[in-house]
């Protein structure tokens, strides 16, 4: 079936690589997550000096939405970008940091700067305000990468004229364990449309 949706860029990062759209566009082995995404900040040069101030979920959005957009279509870019990520562990990383903050009541210091980031739907936060989308967002919750949850959520956005052009995907990080599969879904009628669960299926298990 036509949708005349396409998937016009994906990117990936896992283990220490990032990839774009099956190309790897950067690696460092034997890193930590904290080492890794730093050096990958360097290296693709993305300058947002607000990018030290994220906790490690949205260090991995971000990074993953700036490399999967660096070549987007300016004409396609805009308020009616909408944005719907997925996870398994929401904010955790950042939740289990905050309760180690305020466990101890003789030594009660939370940090205003880490409570901030006690919400999984933060990292779309950051992007939209990177972006500057104003486009309808949501952020979903599932044991694992559901391509079905994330084809029929944004189909619905689509049909509904909720935006014109869509950036979804998985972002996951937990205790040192990441993992960011994105997609930018785009209208295009001029060509076989490619957005469909299987194939976002088979780009998430490929790219693995």
């Amino acid at each position: 079936m036509n949708n005349g949706l396409c998937i016009s860029a994906h990117c990936r990062i896992k283990d220490n690589s990032a990839a774009l759209n099956g190309e790897t566009v950067f690696t460092l082995e034997e890193a930590s997550f904290t080492q890794f995404i730093k050096a990958l900040y360097r290296d693709q040069k993305f300058e947002y000096s607000k990018f030290f101030k994220m906790d490690n979920l949205s260090k991995l959005g971000f990074a993953a939405a700036e490399i999967l957009l660096s070549n987007a279509d300016d004409k396609i870019m805009g308020e009616e970008v909408g944005v719907v990520l997925a996870n398994a562990n929401a904010s955790l990383d950042t939740d289990v940091k905050h309760q180690e903050s305020i466990a101890d009541a003789k030594n009660y210091f939370p940090s205003p700067s880490v409570f901030v980031y006690t919400l999984p739907n933060i990292v779309i936060g950051e992007i939209c305000i990177k972006h500057k989308f104003t486009g309808e967002n949501a952020c979903l919750i599932s044991k694992s990468f559901d391509s079905d949850q994330l084809f029929e959520y944004t189909m619905n956005l689509f049909n509904n004229g909720k935006v014109s052009s869509c950036l979804i995907g998985w972002v996951d990080c937990y205790l040192g364990e990441y993992d960011a599969a994105l997609f930018f879904i785009t209208r295009n009628n001029d060509k076989k449309s490619n957005f469909e669960s299987e194939r976002l299926k088979s780009i998430y298990q490929n790219c693995s």
